[in-house]
């Protein structure tokens, strides 16, 4: 019975890191790295400082910003919208961006 939990857990630990990579694949397949990075300050916050700042309860007012731009939240450079970005999307990078704490 012990080795099927730690083999259930190994499963889940892959299938997680998995879905980390696919994410940050979409944030550069979106080109959101051009801004932004996982741990240091680039134009815009890093995506660590954003988790910090945010939780889950954000996720759709942070999904629209991804969307539609966003200013004044940290500071005067203003993110531009990224219409390529879908909504389902914009989701998914923001739970991504929000597990980095």
């Amino acid at each position: 019975m012990k080795a099927i939990y730690v083999s259930l857990l190994a499963v889940a630990g892959i299938l997680s890191a998995g879905a980390v990579q696919a994410d940050e694949a979409l944030a550069k397949a979106k080109n959101c790295l051009a801004c932004h990075n996982v741990d240091k300050k680039v134009v815009g916050p890093s995506y660590k400082d954003v988790a910090k700042k945010y939780t889950a309860k954000d996720e759709a007012m942070l999904a629209a910003k991804i969307i539609k731009g966003g200013k004044g939240s940290w500071g005067e450079v203003p993110m531009p919208p990224n219409a390529s970005v879908k909504p389902e999307e914009a989701t998914k990078l923001v739970k991504w961006i929000l597990s980095l704490k």
